[in-house]
Formats: C-alpha cells, structure tokens, sequence
C-alpha cells in the first residue's frame, strides 16, 4: 500500500507525536512484561460494520514505524464499501511492535471510517439533485487535514480548509461592520476573492450580491423559504444551504435547487466505525 500523500499534512509528525502520547516516558510496560521480545505474530484487522473505509495507509504508518519489517497485506482500499465481517488488513511481524501500535492505528482507522461512512449515507441520499455535500471547519482540533480526507473518501467536497482561502462573512461579522451590504463591501475592498456571505433573511441577499458576495450561505432556512431564496439569487452566484441538515431532511433541501449543502456534523459527531485487529496466529 503507497502511504498517502495529503497536502499540508506530516504523516511522520503524526505518526511521532501520536505515538509520544501513548508510550509516555515509560513505554508499553504491558508488552514489555508480557510479550518475550522475539515472540511474532500475524493477524487480521477487519471490521464489526457496513463502512466507508478510510485511513488504512496511516495504520499501516504506525505498524511500520514500530516494526519497518512488518508484512502488511492490505485487502481493500480507503473509500471502498465493506460490509459488516470484510478484512480489511493483514499484518505479520514483532508481537510487541503490532501491540504497541495497535491502539493508536485502529484510533485514526475508526475516526476516519466513521466520518467517510456517514458522508457516504448523505451523500447518497441526495444523489440524482445535482447538489453537492460540503463538509466545514467543525473539526477536532489539528485533526480537520485528515477529517477533510476522510469526507472525501466519503464522496464529499472540501469546503474552506481554514480562515485564509475564502472570506466567510457571517453574522457577528455582519453586526460589528453595521450590515451585509458595508461587510461584504469591505472584503471586496482588501481584494479578496472568494466571499461567502451567510445570510438568514431573504432580504439579506440583494444587498449582499449588489456588493460583490460570490457565494451566498442560506442558514437555517426551512424548505419553503430555501426555493424563494433560490429564485431570489437566479444563479447568480452559488447557493448553500447550511444549518441543522439531517439525514432525513438533507433530500428535500437539495431538491430546493441549491447548489451545494454543508453539514457540519460529518466531522463533529460521526460515529467511530467498529473495526478490530484480532491476533490470530504465531509466526
């Protein structure tokens, strides 16, 4: 498996400062106690769920930075479907290495599979609409690079990556310049290209467009009020629909005719994947 490349991500500092964490000053004193330091073993790591898989090669990062001779056979790839039983995994090499690394791996597999698998669920259920799933910035703290890889793997689209690649104009920003049309105005003024403007109010979007707004974020609108504010707009820029979306309310949003929706929880509170690493045999 080709370890991942993502962009502005340090999959050794990851890996390192992961690891720090668990082995702390003292290491695994259970492995060292229990584990004689020749002793091998092989083993499998599959999954107790239907999954989206996301974050193998970073498993198979940590399992190599303990063993570098580690066997690893991987058995599926990340953004594949597999259902509740499939293997996803195969590793041989030292016990106390696999041991040591185990946690940390199944952690970042679990993580990243939970969130790849429900974006999955939304994104499926607004195919055929022509809109399209963003994730945002509600991320773990220092995790959002591989939360964000792993939307995508779920067939999601990135939104902002962070506060330097878009302005976002949203209400307290809205409250402190004294209005839509002067905030919008005022990133239009500092160059910036990309202006998202969040809006609550119908009457919100003609001031935001006249402006400069490239982008309009419609919040927590109800369904009705979403197809007035996208007949407002006409296609003159992009339309989001963002705020409390569920799974069984995402399919009528995107019907509205908006062109993407953004759901906040995908990264905030995606369920972890139940996935295990059973030892098996010796080898």
């Amino acid at each position: 498996m080709t370890i991942m490349a993502i962009a502005g991500f340090d999959l050794d500092a990851f890996i390192g400062a992961t690891l720090a964490e668990d082995l702390g000053d003292r290491g695994d004193i259970t492995s060292a106690a229990v584990i004689p330091a020749a002793a091998r073993f092989a083993g499998v790591m599959d999954s107790r769920d239907d999954i989206v898989v996301a974050g193998l090669p970073i498993a198979e990062a940590f399992f190599r930075a303990l063993d570098p001779d580690a066997r690893i056979e991987p058995l599926v790839a990340d953004g594949d479907r597999a259902s509740a039983g499939t293997d996803l995994m195969r590793i041989a090499g030292s016990a106390g290495a696999l041991l040591t690394a185990e946690r940390s791996a199944l952690n970042t597999v679990q993580h990243l599979s939970g969130i790849a698998t429900m974006t999955r669920a939304y994104v499926d259920r607004i195919a055929g609409t022509g809109a399209t799933l963003l994730d945002t910035r509600k991320t773990i703290p220092g995790l959002r690079l591989l939360e964000k890889y792993a939307t995508r793997m779920g067939g999601a689209t990135n939104h902002r990556m962070g506060l330097w690649d878009a302005a976002m104009i949203k209400d307290n920003h809205v409250a402190v310049a004294g209005g839509v049309g002067e905030a919008v105005r005022r990133a239009a003024a500092a160059g910036i290209a990309r202006i998202i403007v969040e809006v609550d109010r119908l009457d919100q979007i003609d001031p935001a467009l006249a402006a400069g707004a490239t982008h309009l974020l419609l919040d927590n609108m109800d369904v009705p009020t979403l197809r007035r504010a996208v007949a407002l707009v006409a296609d003159r820029v992009p339309t989001e629909a963002s705020g409390g979306v569920r799974l069984d309310t995402i399919r009528a949003i995107a019907e509205t005719g908006v062109t993407y929706i953004s759901v906040g929880r995908l990264t905030q509170s995606a369920p972890a994947a139940d996935i295990g690493l059973d030892f098996s045999a010796t080898t």
